[in-house]
């Protein structure tokens, strides 16, 4: 009875009362949910739990994005009907074979797409792991470019074919508009960005304001490098309150300079880690960088580019056996046991 005399406004108030329950859930929910993150999952970094149950944890966390640099017939396998999308790479060493043969490309999704294209969500496959520069970096746009066709034969349109570059193809990047390709980069970065902009594909870069950040502490504060400034570096019109968004506007900066302006950026590996340098390398350390970082690329784009959120993923779902240089960035121990607290669902 109490329920049918209910009036108008009570009708309101329990409207909105749901509402805002509604929205308290969703906030908790996403707060380390699915949406525009990864995490990088190593297939060679030691021994790991097994891959059925990596998946479950993935999904546990509400982690949308799962990164491997060359294909792996078990992680396949145990993607098939699960929610994640993949970054799948081709290793550097086969890129020589498909640069140069069309039908090595279609050999390439033979073996590792179509026996899974049904089940697992492809979002990327990068060309090379930071092949530019070296001794491969010549032959990354001819393999973008085949690759992209031996997709497009089998009518895998939406699949982004890519390459992922570290920030030692710049010279430098503070203040962003300064940074430029270096000149051993720069030919082959022209070719690329013209194979991305001609299938409208974005690059991927590797962002670490941690190792800018140990190269050049004086340059950097420790605040700047963790998303936690005060006060800006300006560079001209635009304003910037982390190390994060100059790197990126850096690389914004110089594919400006070779009429790569329309090229989106996804950002392949960034992270933190929980041992190393004693004054900046501790879990809570860790913890705040990258919890800064999601809340920042889910709800914000570069002073560059306000508008467009980056796909992000973070280095490393699991530490390492032989870490580099002793500095551990697995999210978890190798028992599944989290390093930090993180997400909020694992």
């Amino acid at each position: 009875m109490e329920r049918k005399s209910m009036g108008i406004m009570g009708k309101r108030l329990v409207s909105v009362t749901n509402i805002v329950l509604l929205t308290l859930q969703l906030l908790f929910c996403n707060a380390f949910g699915t949406y525009h993150i990864g995490v990088n999952y190593g297939i060679n970094g030691g021994k790991s739990p097994p891959i059925e149950d990596v998946i479950k944890l993935y999904q546990k966390c509400g982690i949308e994005f799962i990164r491997i640099q060359e294909p792996d017939h078990q992680v396949l396998k145990a993607l098939r009907g699960s929610s994640l999308q993949l970054s799948l790479g081709v290793r550097n060493q086969d890129l020589i074979t498909i640069s140069l043969s069309q039908s090595a490309a279609n050999q390439w999704v033979q073996n590792y797409i179509l026996p899974y294209m049904t089940q697992v969500s492809f979002g990327w496959i990068t060309i090379g792991n930071e092949a530019i520069p070296g001794p491969y970096a010549k032959y990354v746009a001819s393999t973008i470019n085949n690759m992209h066709n031996a997709l497009n034969s089998v009518g895998l349109v939406s699949i982004r074919v890519t390459t992922v570059v570290p920030l030692k193809v710049l010279q430098t990047f503070n203040p962003p508009s300064t940074a430029e390709f270096t000149q051993q980069s720069l030919p082959f970065m022209v070719d690329v960005v013209a194979s991305l902009l001609r299938i409208g594909s974005p690059l991927m870069v590797n962002v670490y304001p941690y190792f800018a950040y140990m190269s050049e502490p004086k340059q950097f504060s420790f605040e700047f490098a963790t998303f936690n400034a005060k006060q800006p570096l300006v560079d001209g019109k635009f304003k910037y309150f982390n190390l994060f968004d100059t790197m990126v506007d850096g690389f914004y900066a110089a594919l400006e300079k070779i009429n790569g302006g329309n090229v989106a950026l996804s950002v392949s590996e960034t992270g933190w880690p929980t041992c190393g340098k004693k004054n900046c390398t501790s879990t809570e350390d860790a913890r705040i960088y990258n919890a800064n970082l999601y809340h920042h690329v889910v709800s914000n784009g570069t002073p560059r580019r306000p508008d467009i959120l980056l796909d992000t993923f973070l280095f490393e779902m699991f530490d390492e056996k032989k870490p580099r240089g002793k500095q551990n960035f697995g999210l978890f121990h190798q028992n599944m046991v989290p390093a930090y607290r993180l997400f909020n669902t694992c």
